[in-house]
């Protein structure tokens, strides 16, 4: 999909994705240290605003002005402290030339592109990444066609931790965590997947990769 069809998927409905944070993102960042952070593909906000209540300095960049325009009034609302570490980018992942300044923390959260396009993104994630710095990638696992709910239904978009270790190989990055997590989607309130369905005591199967830029 491009920026667009994206747009026009925001749209159509109110805060496609909510406004809690990832289980996963919760799950794995909860206990970093705040620094400078990067949402790639940030959607309506909703991981930037919790890493910036956290005291997270987060730029969160997206390539859907609707998306944007959306995390811009979610941030209107929130006190001046937690505002104030929010910036917004509009700009494509695959093609983002990070500043000289490196983040503590980069996330890619369900940005699921081509093999050719993800490789070119999240490699750019990693160039992104300060000494010492944690990069997070999250998405639809290739096993969730078969064995879970939602989410895309095209393969070519789909990856396996294996195929994002893959695509950093040589990235001097060290693995903290790769594997395959079951998401239950009764438990996220409202939910309503990537592939539009509801949630009902189904769960989804994510691929979930953490990794460290060496100090």
């Amino acid at each position: 999909m491009d920026s667009r069809a994206w747009d026009e998927r925001y749209a159509a409905s109110e805060l496609v994705w909510g406004t809690e944070p990832n289980r996963w993102v919760v799950r794995e960042l909860a206990g970093l240290a705040p620094g400078r952070a990067l949402d790639l593909a940030a959607g309506e906000g909703r991981n930037s605003i919790w890493l910036a209540g956290l005291g997270w300095e987060v730029t969160g960049l997206d390539f859907s002005t609707v998306a944007l325009g959306r995390a811009e009034r979610l941030t209107a609302s929130l006190p001046d402290e937690v505002a104030d570490r929010l910036t917004w980018r509009h700009g494509d992942a695959r093609g983002f030339e990070a500043p000289p300044e490196r983040y503590d923390l980069v996330l890619v959260a369900y940005l699921q592109l081509p093999a050719e396009e993800r490789r070119a993104a999240l490699r750019r994630a990693a160039a992104a990444l300060a000494p010492g710095g944690t990069l997070l990638v999250v998405g639809h696992d290739s096993t969730n066609l078969t064995e879970g709910v939602g989410g895309p239904q095209d393969p070519a978009v789909l990856y396996t931790p294996e195929d994002v270790l893959a695509d950093l190989a040589g990235a001097g990055l060290r693995t903290v965590r790769a594997e395959r997590a079951l998401r239950p989607l009764a438990a996220e309130v409202g939910h309503r997947d990537r592939g539009g369905s509801e949630g009902g005591g189904a769960v989804a199967v994510d691929a979930l990769v953490r990794l460290e830029r060496p100090a």
